[in-house]
């Protein structure tokens, strides 16, 4: 059974190799995924995002995946699936005590992890809206649910393209996001390509928006180039 892009995935691990292979595995699969790189860097995308099930890695620098998952379950009830190089039963026991809905000992086939995602998901109750969720950007905030900009009380108007790609940024918040991704996204929606989504006009598309987020567009704090990779969304 393969759940759709609505299906929301937040993996965490120290391991660039195991993140990408991971991101790009179940994206294959439909899932729509978001890779945190630690803990703090996990934290900051929770308060922003609404996950449907988290994957940690149990043994990372700084605080660990059981830390994290013991002070996760005092505010959500997102569904948590542990990973760790140790798989004995004393360590699992530990893992479920701390709140994991599952457990799954390295090295694994991606198949059994693909199944115990979609085990859990099955099982996991569709959870009642506990309101929009938000991204800072300096004095805006931008409502991931609504796709909507706000300065204040005021709303900022966007087109087409710029919701299109705040949609895009605001799901892969703090990841390097490719300019050819961006292009084939942006070439999904027809409005957006309406409106100068193809390959010459992303940069163009990028400056606009920067004018609408960034308190200098000329020297961006949240919409970021990294060089010779893509753009990154950097909330506070």
């Amino acid at each position: 059974m393969t759940f759709q892009a609505d299906q929301h995935l937040l993996i965490i691990d120290d391991d660039e190799r195991i993140r990408t292979l991971l991101k790009g595995f179940l994206q294959r699969h439909g899932f729509l995924v978001t890779a945190a790189r630690d803990a703090a860097h996990a934290r900051r995308l929770l308060d922003g995002l609404d996950f449907n099930l988290i994957v940690m890695d149990v043994m990372m620098p700084g605080e660990d995946g059981l830390s994290l998952t013991r002070d996760l379950r005092k505010s959500i009830a997102t569904p948590i699936l542990l990973l760790t190089a140790r798989g004995d039963t004393r360590e699992r026991i530990e893992g479920l005590e701390a709140g994991a809905d599952d457990y799954l000992a390295k090295p694994f086939e991606p198949k059994e992890l693909l199944l115990r995602i979609n085990a859990i998901l099955r099982r996991t109750p569709d959870l009642p809206e506990s309101g929009p969720k938000y991204l800072s950007l300096g004095a805006l905030r931008y409502d991931h649910d609504r796709g909507e900009l706000w300065d204040g009380e005021a709303s900022v108007r966007l087109t087409a393209t710029e919701v299109q790609l705040m949609k895009i940024f605001s799901a892969h918040a703090g990841e390097v996001i490719s300019r050819s991704a961006l292009i084939e996204e942006l070439g999904r929606d027809r409005s957006a390509h309406d409106e100068g989504g193809g390959d010459r006009a992303v940069d163009v598309q990028i400056t606009r928006l920067r004018r609408k987020i960034e308190r200098d567009p000329r020297e961006p704090r949240y919409l970021q180039t990294v060089r010779g990779l893509g753009y990154m969304l950097s909330p506070d």
